[in-house]
């Protein structure tokens, strides 16, 4: 005899809506429909803290910051992830993506409207960590869900085009939020940025449900909610499973590769807006235009790249080796006298935000297929966790190799030799990749 639905065992009405919900994500084209609000509760939760290179300028003016005190801001919104993402993939894995988003979403909208009342420096820095509590949900929940839904064939393109999300909203907060601090303040720039992510808790909450086939599970409070199936096993047995997860040989070209790209995406980020004024002789006003061209590019990176590796017979990685050779090469000639004429230099930045933006697409798919399917939440998290120290130095350091030598060659020369390290060491141990690896 078929046995019945899991809902059916508890005709609440929490439960019947359940199914009625699975019902409706059956449709093919649904997946589309969770590509879109995937992507639109990334640009909300990153919008304010991928906008505070564009307000660079008027943050130090208003503030009385160095580069390095600027650097630190950003860092403090990453600062949290370090163990919070392994925490978020835990909660994904246990508990599926739509509450454990959208609940993320709210603390960081939370975040930045106390930022907003912030009296000074430290208040700021301290309403930033709390931004990164819930930030820490973004990322691999909206991976998570994205994979879920999409098989090998067009999975490149679907986080492609997810993963845009970062770059879409440091673009549109480029774009919006230099307007708002000269108008209204820096101040203005929270309250905006937690009115956007609100919006996009609600929208995630509101429209996203899992792939057809998950069960039913419990959620936190012990209601029903769309989660996958969790499979109990005793503390040690599930600890050495993921231990092997991270022992996994492709996890240390993930580990190398991530880290030394989320630097180079830290230095457009950080220095693009203060290298094109203080070095070319650009106004913060077109400066702040150079980085929306910049994260413009990344978008159109993120998007081409992860499908172009979609079509690679020799792999996903490869497409993360050609951006780590190009990220090599634009940092390079950043650092030399070419960095301090307009033109070039304003190429360069957004060839850089093209390579060092778009590699994340095609990254995040190689993640998530190389890990077993009942883990992926946790390899997204462990792989996104790992590249968050490179998040929270790499500002930092590179605005205080600016203030110490009055330029930018040796920053741009240190993301320069870091990177073709990490693609020397990366590129030998995938050339020894046994068949199938």
């Amino acid at each position: 005899m078929t046995q019945p639905p899991v809902v059916a065992q508890n005709p609440s009405t929490e439960a019947v809506m359940t199914d009625r919900h699975r019902g409706r994500t059956a449709r093919p084209g649904y997946r589309w429909t969770v590509l879109g609000v995937a992507t639109f509760a990334q640009v909300a939760s990153c919008f304010f803290v991928q906008g505070i290179g564009a307000t660079s300028v008027q943050l130090r003016h208003d503030l009385d910051l160095s580069a390095a005190q600027l650097g630190l801001l950003l860092s403090a919104a990453q600062a949290v992830p370090l163990v919070g993402l392994l925490v978020a993939g835990e909660l994904l894995d246990r508990y599926g993506e739509r509450w454990i988003v959208g609940a993320g979403a709210c603390v960081v909208a939370a975040g930045l409207l106390a930022g907003s009342a912030a009296p000074g420096y430290p208040a700021l820095l301290l309403a930033l960590v709390v931004v990164g509590v819930g930030y820490s949900t973004a990322q691999p929940g909206g991976s998570k869900s994205v994979a879920g839904w999409f098989d090998p064939s067009r999975r490149g393109l679907a986080m492609g085009i997810r993963q845009a999300g970062l770059p879409l909203g440091g673009a549109l907060a480029a774009a919006v939020q230099p307007v708002l601090a000269e108008a209204f303040g820096w101040r203005a720039t929270l309250l905006c940025g937690g009115l956007v992510a609100l919006l996009g808790a609600a929208v995630f909450t509101g429209l996203y449900r899992p792939p057809p086939g998950r069960p039913a599970a419990a959620s936190p409070a012990g209601r029903l909610v769309d989660a996958p199936p969790v499979r109990r096993a005793p503390p040690g047995r599930g600890l050495r499973e993921r231990l092997r997860t991270v022992r996994e040989p492709a996890m240390a070209r993930i580990m190398l590769s991530g880290t030394s790209l989320v630097a180079v995406q830290s230095g457009v980020l950080v220095l693009t807006v203060l290298h094109l004024h203080d070095a070319a002789g650009l106004g913060p006003g077109a400066a702040a235009l150079v980085l929306v061209a910049a994260q413009g590019a990344g978008v159109v990176g993120r998007i081409s790249l992860a499908a172009w590796s979609d079509r690679r017979t020799c792999g996903r990685y490869a497409t993360v080796m050609a951006c780590m050779a190009a990220a090599t090469a634009a940092s390079a000639a950043l650092a030399t006298p070419l960095g301090d004429s307009a033109v070039a230099a304003c190429l360069l930045l957004v060839g850089l935000g093209f390579f060092g933006l778009g590699w994340y697409g095609p990254w995040v798919a190689y993640v998530a297929e190389s890990a077993p399917p009942e883990r992926t939440g946790f390899a997204l998290g462990v792989a996104m966790a790992v590249n968050q120290v490179a998040v929270i130095s790499a500002p930092p350091l590179l605005g205080l190799l600016r203030d110490a030598t009055h330029g930018f060659a040796l920053a741009w020369g240190l993301l320069a030799a870091f990177t073709a390290a990490a693609l020397a060491v990366t590129a030998r141990t995938e050339r020894r990749r046994p068949t199938g690896a």
